[in-house]
């Protein structure tokens, strides 16, 4: 990221589309503790740019230009970011709960530590992209590959993952409980750091070729109603 000028740098102020896009058309900006609300930011350059505790409920980022965004202790409940570009973005320590990032471009994004329940990942593209520490309970991320990452501590459960690329993935403190697995591809993976509760009997093939515990598997035969002896 690079660094951003004092002068271009803006705190504690209400925006709407006007004044942002006003902004936006002097180059990139730091923005702390922004209120933009419900704004209509759609189709902005907003490229290498930072917003810091912003308040971006409901804020409208579709089709922006956002790629090497930073983005920190933010709290965008519900934000949309429908086909926005996020390349090489980077959110940390914010609420994203509930936001859409439907056919957005997520490729080498980094989120950290960030609530992301209920968010939308339908069709989002990239590659190199990374999740760690983020809470995706109920999220929907059909289709995305997570093929030979390191997964640290991601709270996927209720998740839609149907179809989702786990080959060779390693699990490390994550949750995949009540998660929805159709046609998920999980050969090669480690999946020993996993939580697999919940997961149905018809589950079990979607984990061929994958690494389990002895735990996990007694477990998991318990909880179909299978006696281990």
């Amino acid at each position: 990221m690079n660094d951003i000028a004092p002068h271009n740098t803006l705190t504690g102020q209400t925006l709407d589309r006007a004044a942002v896009a006003d902004f936006a058309r002097r180059g990139a900006h730091h923005f702390i503790e922004c209120d933009l609300a419900e704004a209509d930011l759609s189709k902005i350059d907003f490229s290498g740019w930072t917003f810091e505790r912003c308040n971006l409920r409901h804020a409208d980022f579709s089709g922006a230009k956002l790629n090497r965004t930073n983005w920190r202790g933010c709290k965008g409940p519900f934000a949309n970011f429908t086909g926005a570009d996020l390349d090489e973005a980077v959110i940390g320590a914010s609420d994203f709960n509930n936001a859409v990032f439907r056919r957005a471009n997520i490729a080498s994004a980094r989120f950290t530590a960030t609530r992301m329940t209920g968010a939308d990942f339908h069709m989002a593209k990239g590659m190199d992209f990374r999740f760690e520490e983020v809470l995706l309970v109920g999220a929907r991320l059909p289709g995305l590959s997570f093929r030979k990452e390191v997964l640290q501590r991601l709270d996927l459960a209720q998740a839609d993952l149907a179809k989702c690329d786990f080959r060779g993935a390693v699990f490390e403190g994550c949750s995949l409980r009540e998660a929805n697995l159709d046609g998920a591809q999980f050969s090669g993976a480690d999946l020993r750091g996993a939580d697999l509760g919940g997961l149905q009997l018809e589950d079990a093939r979607v984990f061929r070729g994958a690494v389990i515990s002895r735990e996990q598997a007694e477990q998991l035969l318990s909880g179909w109603g299978l006696l281990i002896r």
